[in-house]
C-alpha cells in the first residue's frame, strides 16, 4: 500500500501557485517499470495540460542509473509507457525519445516541467540551459514522492530488486528481474 494524497503537492518556481490549464508540460524518466510513483507524475502533469514524456534511449537509460541494473529495451518500455499514459484524460500526450539527461525540456514550447524531489536539481539545470539559449524559465512542479508500505521511498529499482511491487507492496520471496543476456 503506498501512502500518498489524491492530489499531490507541488512546489513552483518561477511562478505563482495558480495552474494555468492550457500549459505545454515535459517530463521525463526512464519508467521501467512503472509505478505509483511515475503515476503522481503523469496525473500532475495531465492536470496542467498537454504532455509530451521523454522516455530515456537504451544508451541513456543506462548511463543515467545511480545502480547497475537491468533495464528493458526502449520498445518494450515505449509500448509500456503509451498503454499507460491512454489511461489519462487531458488534452493529450506525446512520447519522445531522450537522447540527453536535460532532453526535450530545453527546447522551446514548453510553459512546465514536472519532476520529483529526486529529478528537481536536474529540473533547475533544464532552467540554467534555458536561460544560457534565451528561453523563459519553466515552471517547476515538484510532485510530492510515493513511499512504499516499508516507509521507503518506492523506486522502479526496489521493484526491479524485487523488495516492492508497483503499489508500493512488499514482495517478499519475490526474486527480482535478472539481466538479459
Amino acid at each position: 500500500m503506498t501512502t500518498r494524497s489524491r492530489d499531490p503537492g507541488t512546489t513552483t518556481h518561477n511562478s505563482d501557485d495558480t495552474v494555468d490549464p492550457g500549459m505545454n508540460v515535459a517530463l521525463g524518466g526512464t519508467f521501467d517499470p512503472i509505478h505509483d510513483g511515475h503515476r503522481a507524475l503523469f496525473e500532475r502533469a495531465f492536470d496542467l495540460g498537454a504532455v509530451t514524456v521523454g522516455l530515456t534511449s537504451d544508451d541513456l537509460a543506462v548511463q543515467t542509473r545511480d545502480e547497475d541494473r537491468p533495464v528493458r529495451p526502449y520498445a518494450a518500455r515505449r509500448a509500456d509507457l503509451v498503454a499507460e499514459l491512454d489511461g489519462y484524460t487531458g488534452p493529450g500526450f506525446t512520447v519522445r525519445k531522450l537522447e540527453s539527461p536535460t532532453g526535450i525540456a530545453t527546447e522551446p514550447g514548453f510553459d512546465a516541467l514536472v519532476v520529483s524531489p529526486e529529478t528537481e536539481t536536474g529540473g533547475r539545470r533544464v532552467n540554467e540551459l534555458r536561460r544560457e539559449r534565451g528561453r523563459e524559465p519553466l515552471r517547476l512542479v515538484v510532485v510530492d514522492p510515493v513511499y512504499a508500505a516499508d516507509g521507503e521511498l518506492l523506486s522502479s529499482t526496489r521493484i526491479v530488486r524485487g523488495e516492492v511491487d508497483e503499489h508500493g507492496a512488499l514482495t517478499p520471496g519475490r526474486d527480482g528481474r535478472v539481466a538479459e543476456h
